[in-house]
Protein backbone atom coordinates (compact mmCIF):
# COMPACT_ATOMS: atom_id res chain seq x y z
CA UNK A 1 0.00 0.00 0.00
CA UNK A 2 2.79 2.45 0.94
CA UNK A 3 4.30 1.80 -2.73
CA UNK A 4 0.92 3.20 -4.53
CA UNK A 5 0.75 5.99 -1.87
CA UNK A 6 4.05 7.07 -3.36
CA UNK A 7 3.26 6.94 -6.44
CA UNK A 8 0.04 9.02 -5.89
CA UNK A 9 1.90 11.70 -3.93
CA UNK A 10 5.08 11.62 -6.19
CA UNK A 11 5.37 15.33 -8.01
CA UNK A 12 6.95 14.03 -10.91
CA UNK A 13 4.64 11.22 -12.47
CA UNK A 14 2.05 13.27 -11.39
CA UNK A 15 2.92 16.26 -13.82
CA UNK A 16 3.82 13.66 -15.92
CA UNK A 17 0.53 12.17 -16.62
CA UNK A 18 -0.99 15.29 -16.19
CA UNK A 19 0.21 16.12 -19.12
CA UNK A 20 0.33 12.74 -20.96
CA UNK A 21 -3.77 12.73 -20.09
CA UNK A 22 -4.04 16.60 -21.10
CA UNK A 23 -2.51 15.64 -24.28
CA UNK A 24 -4.57 12.33 -24.94
CA UNK A 25 -8.25 14.68 -24.80
CA UNK A 26 -6.63 17.30 -26.91
CA UNK A 27 -5.99 14.88 -28.90
CA UNK A 28 -9.36 13.32 -29.11
CA UNK A 29 -11.43 17.24 -28.95
CA UNK A 30 -9.30 17.67 -32.17
CA UNK A 31 -10.12 14.77 -34.19
CA UNK A 32 -14.15 15.44 -33.00
CA UNK A 33 -13.72 18.96 -34.74
CA UNK A 34 -11.63 17.87 -37.63
CA UNK A 35 -13.55 14.42 -38.11
CA UNK A 36 -16.84 15.36 -36.83
CA UNK A 37 -16.42 12.19 -35.26
CA UNK A 38 -15.85 10.86 -31.64
CA UNK A 39 -12.76 8.47 -32.30
CA UNK A 40 -12.04 7.08 -28.86
CA UNK A 41 -8.91 5.35 -30.00
CA UNK A 42 -7.51 8.42 -30.16
CA UNK A 43 -7.42 8.18 -26.40
CA UNK A 44 -4.97 5.59 -26.06
CA UNK A 45 -3.62 5.47 -29.66
CA UNK A 46 -0.21 6.88 -31.03
CA UNK A 47 0.30 9.57 -33.23
CA UNK A 48 -1.00 12.92 -34.17
CA UNK A 49 -1.26 15.85 -33.12
CA UNK A 50 -0.64 16.76 -29.99
CA UNK A 51 1.82 14.09 -29.24
CA UNK A 52 1.13 12.56 -25.74
CA UNK A 53 5.03 11.11 -25.84
CA UNK A 54 6.48 14.38 -26.01
CA UNK A 55 3.82 15.93 -23.61
CA UNK A 56 5.06 13.40 -21.19
CA UNK A 57 8.80 13.52 -21.46
CA UNK A 58 8.80 17.23 -21.98
CA UNK A 59 6.54 17.76 -18.96
CA UNK A 60 9.42 15.70 -16.99
CA UNK A 61 11.79 17.16 -18.02
CA UNK A 62 10.69 20.84 -16.98
CA UNK A 63 9.99 19.23 -13.57
CA UNK A 64 13.22 18.28 -13.12
CA UNK A 65 14.72 21.39 -13.89
CA UNK A 66 12.24 22.85 -11.51
CA UNK A 67 12.78 21.09 -8.71
CA UNK A 68 16.59 19.77 -8.88
CA UNK A 69 18.35 22.49 -11.36
CA UNK A 70 19.27 22.11 -14.62
CA UNK A 71 23.02 21.02 -13.46
CA UNK A 72 21.77 18.13 -11.93
CA UNK A 73 22.58 14.48 -12.86
CA UNK A 74 17.71 13.90 -12.55
CA UNK A 75 17.88 16.82 -15.70
CA UNK A 76 20.54 15.44 -17.48
CA UNK A 77 18.65 11.68 -17.99
CA UNK A 78 15.70 13.49 -18.37
CA UNK A 79 16.63 15.95 -21.35
CA UNK A 80 18.70 12.77 -22.86
CA UNK A 81 15.13 10.45 -22.69
CA UNK A 82 13.46 13.53 -23.85
CA UNK A 83 15.64 14.10 -26.85
CA UNK A 84 15.44 9.90 -27.50
CA UNK A 85 11.50 9.80 -27.01
CA UNK A 86 11.07 13.17 -29.51
CA UNK A 87 13.73 11.63 -32.17
CA UNK A 88 11.90 8.37 -32.31
CA UNK A 89 8.43 9.89 -32.35
CA UNK A 90 9.64 11.83 -35.61
CA UNK A 91 11.97 9.16 -37.31
CA UNK A 92 11.39 5.67 -36.54
CA UNK A 93 7.75 5.76 -35.62
CA UNK A 94 6.70 7.81 -38.45
CA UNK A 95 8.86 5.86 -41.13
CA UNK A 96 7.03 2.71 -39.96
CA UNK A 97 3.68 4.62 -40.51
CA UNK A 98 5.12 5.55 -43.72
CA UNK A 99 6.24 1.99 -44.46
CA UNK A 100 2.39 0.56 -43.46
CA UNK A 101 0.89 2.99 -46.43
CA UNK A 102 2.64 1.30 -48.64
CA UNK A 103 2.47 -1.97 -47.84
CA UNK A 104 -1.30 -1.58 -47.37
CA UNK A 105 -1.47 -0.17 -51.09
CA UNK A 106 0.57 -3.32 -52.66
CA UNK A 107 -1.63 -5.91 -50.50
CA UNK A 108 -4.71 -4.00 -51.76
CA UNK A 109 -3.62 -4.07 -55.01
CA UNK A 110 -2.17 -7.69 -55.22
CA UNK A 111 -5.90 -8.55 -53.53
CA UNK A 112 -7.63 -6.83 -56.71
CA UNK A 113 -5.07 -8.43 -59.29
CA UNK A 114 -6.10 -11.66 -57.53
CA UNK A 115 -10.15 -11.35 -57.69
CA UNK A 116 -9.42 -10.81 -61.67
CA UNK A 117 -6.96 -14.07 -61.96
CA UNK A 118 -7.69 -17.59 -62.76
CA UNK A 119 -4.65 -18.62 -60.78
CA UNK A 120 -5.21 -20.71 -57.27
CA UNK A 121 -2.08 -19.31 -56.05
CA UNK A 122 -2.71 -15.93 -56.19
CA UNK A 123 -5.48 -16.88 -54.25
CA UNK A 124 -3.82 -18.47 -51.36
CA UNK A 125 -1.21 -15.51 -51.02
CA UNK A 126 -4.03 -12.91 -50.82
CA UNK A 127 -6.13 -15.19 -48.15
CA UNK A 128 -2.64 -15.68 -46.27
CA UNK A 129 -2.16 -11.62 -46.61
CA UNK A 130 -5.76 -11.25 -44.57
CA UNK A 131 -8.03 -8.24 -44.93
CA UNK A 132 -6.78 -6.64 -41.93
CA UNK A 133 -4.62 -3.48 -43.14
CA UNK A 134 -1.64 -2.35 -40.94
CA UNK A 135 -1.57 0.53 -38.71
CA UNK A 136 -0.69 3.60 -40.32
CA UNK A 137 -0.59 6.57 -37.41
CA UNK A 138 2.20 5.43 -35.83
CA UNK A 139 4.28 8.58 -35.70
CA UNK A 140 4.62 12.08 -35.87
CA UNK A 141 6.02 15.31 -37.97
CA UNK A 142 7.94 17.39 -36.49
CA UNK A 143 5.28 19.96 -35.97
CA UNK A 144 3.13 17.50 -33.82
CA UNK A 145 6.01 16.58 -31.77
Amino acid sequence: MNVIRGLTVNYYINVAITAWFLAQVSKTLLTLVVKKKLVMERMIGAGGMPSSHTALVCSLTIAMARKTGVSSAEFALSLALACIVMYDAMGVRRAAGEHAKVLNKLVFGFQLVSEESDNPEDDQIAGELGDKALKEYLGHTPLEV
